[in-house]
């Protein structure tokens, strides 16, 4: 379904305009397809990035500040994702030897564990991604990463 008909809107400005909306648009869809697939695993998608961030780094503990600089979404309130990650037991959270004020945070075995899962059954939320070939993801990857950097 094209996007004048997803939003109902008949016009746009521009071509520039349509695909900023589509990409805000269509950034929104896949969120809630993968809040929706993750919400069976008790976790939202700010704290899987949290994980999957984590489990890249393992076994070496970060700080909350690189965790927060590989972040997808830079607004989240990363402390507050941390602590309810360390509640559930899927992260540890200690104060360095070697700098008291620095806190180290780790993935534990439980979050390992619980990454393994939901690889497992990933394909789920990524078939939306199967509409599109592989030379079109590649194409939109460098479409969205020239966007960005160039």
């Amino acid at each position: 379904m094209p996007l004048e008909e997803d939003i109902k809107q008949d016009k746009f400005h521009n071509d520039h305009q349509k695909a900023a909306i589509n990409i805000l648009y269509t950034g929104s869809w896949l969120y809630n397809i993968n809040a929706g697939f993750l919400k069976k695993f008790d976790i939202t998608p700010e704290q899987f990035n949290v994980l999957r961030i984590l489990r890249g780094s393992f076994p070496k503990p970060m700080m909350l500040a690189e965790i927060t600089e590989r972040m997808i979404d830079k607004s989240s309130n990363c402390t507050r994702l941390v602590e309810k990650l360390r509640q559930k037991a899927l992260v540890n959270r200690f104060t360095c030897v070697n700098n008291r004020r620095q806190v180290d945070i780790s993935i534990t075995d439980k979050g390992q564990q619980l990454l393994k899962r939901i690889d497992a059954s990933q394909v789920t939320w990524l078939d939306a991604m199967g509409k599109i070939s592989k030379v079109e993801a590649r194409e939109l990857n460098r479409i969205l990463d020239k966007l960005r950097y160039e």
